[in-house]
């Protein structure tokens, strides 16, 4: 029986660096109220979200996630990076891949490049695998975008979508070390409840069962502690807790379930970004790692959710993280 050669393991991965890009076109509540005859306040009252940016017409999920991309990588000139993995549902186009068209436009030598397909849970879908390419040794660096451009299949007349969905992306990249970085993830989905959420090919417009899925995402917060109890770690040890960005009263119903205290940081940037899906988990942690000091040791909760029904979530640290 032939013998074959195993690529070498790293022992863990970690992240280097963060970046994330808004688009200029700022969006607010009051505007979108305009459009469906509401009142401003009913969308801030059951959203949170007071304003959100949309990408302009010509600008793409690729331009989105590249530009993300690029203040990441600036922050490690000389880091390797021989994979891309874009999380997005919002694809201009079935193929090439979001994730190739980035590798070309960054310019990277023949990386690997695929997108990953979780919807709001994206991020951390993706996250998870580029961890274990690292573990593996089928990678030494990889790049993790979270991109979507929610507005290009939005229907404005409908209120369960109009006031939520936005345009952004995050990146992050992971390198090899010796102390991980990235904890063990908590993933799965409910395919039988994926109608609730849908982009239909036949027309191309998002539609969302609102009532459902916010019953659905309100009661995650049991899976939630599991993440943190295959990481080791209570809850109130958490230095912060940034899951998807959905909507705020959802945000505040997890947070409660985990039961965590003041100087336990909770990423709301949903206010002022609105539900950039895939986007939301790693533009809210590139926003904090600029705005708040977290210690290498201490553990971030990041948790995703969304179209699947999938969710993924995993603690990580901030060791050695570029904050250039």
């Amino acid at each position: 029986m032939a013998t074959i050669a195993l690529s070498p393991a790293a022992p863990g991965a970690r992240i280097v660096s963060l970046g994330h890009f808004l688009p200029a076109t700022v969006l607010t509540s009051e505007e979108v109220a305009s459009r469906l005859t509401v009142d401003a306040e009913w969308i801030v009252s059951r959203t949170g979200i007071r304003e959100r940016r949309i990408a302009d017409k010509g600008e793409t999920v690729a331009d989105l996630a590249t530009a993300a991309a690029r203040r990441a990588l600036e922050k490690v000139p000389d880091g390797t990076v021989d994979t891309v993995l874009v999380a997005t549902s919002t694809p201009e186009s079935t193929m090439p891949s979001v994730a190739t068209r980035v590798a070309g436009r960054l310019g990277l030598p023949e990386p690997s490049a695929f997108d990953v397909n979780a919807a709001c849970a994206g991020f951390c879908y993706a996250l998870a695998t580029a961890d274990s390419l690292i573990r593996t040794g089928a990678s030494r660096g990889v790049l993790v975008v979270g991109a979507d451009k929610a507005s290009a299949f939005l229907d404005w007349a409908d209120r369960d979508t109009a006031v939520l969905f936005a345009d952004g992306a995050g990146a992050a990249v992971l390198q090899p070390a010796e102390q991980p970085g990235i904890g063990p993830v908590l993933w799965g989905s409910a395919g039988e409840r994926g109608e609730l959420i849908t982009i239909d090919a036949t027309d191309g417009v998002l539609r969302q069962n609102g009532p459902a899925v916010y019953r659905w995402a309100s009661g995650l917060g049991p899976m939630a502690r599991r993440i943190c109890d295959r990481a080791g770690i209570a809850p109130d040890q958490l230095a912060a807790f940034i899951p998807h960005q959905a909507n705020l009263r959802i945000i505040n119903a997890l947070a409660t379930h985990l039961k965590l205290r003041e100087e336990n940081y909770v990423a709301t940037d949903v206010v002022d970004t609105g539900n950039t899906m895939a986007a939301t988990i790693p533009l809210a942690l590139s926003r904090m790692s600029e705005k708040r000091s977290v210690a290498d040791d201490e553990g971030v909760l990041l948790f995703g959710f969304g179209a699947g029904l999938s969710y993924a979530g995993q603690i990580i640290t901030l060791n050695g993280l570029a904050r250039g």
